[in-house]
């Protein structure tokens, strides 16, 4: 038997707009399953008012789900600085109110301007949730941390989000400057994945 005959889905939906996540979530998943963007069937995503990561996915999860009638993958996922007591946190996406990565980037920067480098450390998280159906009670939750710390300037020129600010220790360079294939073994998405599959039965 196949590894993909043995999921009770041959397609799900990505409950995000975000492509740099659906390119990475594909790339994990491999041909087991295919991931349709949430857009194909509805434009308008779900207001974030969960105030966990946790609570944020299940959101995303189920409105996915309701929208296409298929099983749905939700992340959320952010990024928490020490010196900021774990902030953007959950408003990660949003944390400039406006103007994408770059204004984001740049919004960091300036609150850890005066903090040396020995206290910007800072972690990644991911929450993954996959929901059989928008009413399903029991969704599967995982969850992956990577660890590092915030550069004093951007590097590189990959990933996306925080990645051209994010140290990785493991690789002596920034998360941006990490090959794709590099990246998606290490990082605090393919960790949450790596649980998911398992608990999938894929590894």
């Amino acid at each position: 038997m196949s590894e993909a005959s043995r999921l009770p889905f041959s397609q799900l939906v990505l409950a995000s707009g975000n492509a740099g996540k659906l390119a990475e979530l594909q790339a994990m998943l491999g041909n087991e399953v295919e991931v349709i963007p949430q857009s194909r069937f509805v434009q308008e995503e779900v207001e974030e008012t969960g105030l966990t990561f946790v609570e944020n996915a299940i959101l995303k999860a189920r409105h996915a789900a309701r929208a296409s009638g298929l099983p749905a993958l939700a992340d959320d996922s952010g990024l928490a600085v020490d010196a900021l007591g774990g902030a953007p946190g959950i408003y990660s996406a949003r944390y400039a109110g406006g103007g994408g990565d770059q204004a984001n980037n740049a919004k960091l920067l300036e609150a850890l301007q005066d903090v040396s480098d020995d206290k910007r450390g800072a972690r990644f998280i991911s929450v993954l949730v996959l929901m059989l159906h928008a009413e399903d009670p029991t969704p599967i939750i995982c969850e992956g941390a990577w660890h590092g710390r915030i550069m004093q300037e951007p590097r590189g020129s990959q990933g996306f989000g925080y990645d051209p600010l994010f140290w990785v220790p493991e690789r002596y360079c920034a998360s941006a400057e990490l090959s794709y294939a590099d990246k998606n073994r290490i990082s605090h998405r393919a960790k949450a994945m790596a649980d998911l599959r398992k608990r999938l039965g894929l590894s």
